[in-house]
């Protein structure tokens, strides 16, 4: 999937998951493969539950996010509804991690995915599972019009 050129004005640049200008942020920037989104990210102190470790919310944004990019690359802007996290093992802060999503079904206005970070090794740490509902099409395009360039 080629992901049109972005607006500089964009929403999407505050967005906590993947926007560049949120200093709190994970700033994942994600790669799409088909109905597949991964992205890499770096737990930071900000990000701190326990100590040393980041805060169990931080992984379900994290895979959230990987979620929503699956939607998109599904050719779907969905919202999440329903979402169901398994903690495995804690995010370290300062370990780099992969964060990786698919879309698993697809119901017309429903639509499931699968998502999960783990370590560069390949060390699983979490694992979700997401139902999400199409947007209409006309907010579909509201998303469309104020986050991208549209040519032609």
């Amino acid at each position: 999937m080629i992901l049109q050129p972005e607006r500089d004005d964009s929403p999407r640049h505050n967005c906590f998951g993947c926007g560049m200008r949120n200093p709190e942020g994970l700033r994942i920037e994600f790669e799409i493969d088909g109905l597949k989104a991964s992205g890499r990210f770096t737990p930071r102190k900000v990000h701190q539950g326990f100590p040393g470790v980041a805060h169990g919310g931080i992984a379900a944004a994290a895979m959230d996010e990987a979620m929503g990019w699956a939607m998109y690359a599904a050719g779907a802007w969905a919202m999440t509804v329903k979402m169901q996290v398994k903690y495995r093992k804690p995010l370290t802060l300062g370990e780099e991690v992969i964060v990786s999503a698919e879309t698993t079904r697809d119901r017309g206005r429903r639509l499931e995915a699968a998502a999960r970070i783990e370590t560069l090794a390949g060390e699983v740490l979490c694992e979700a599972e997401g139902l999400f509902l199409r947007m209409p099409e006309s907010e579909s395009q509201k998303m469309d019009s104020s986050s991208f360039v549209i040519s032609g």
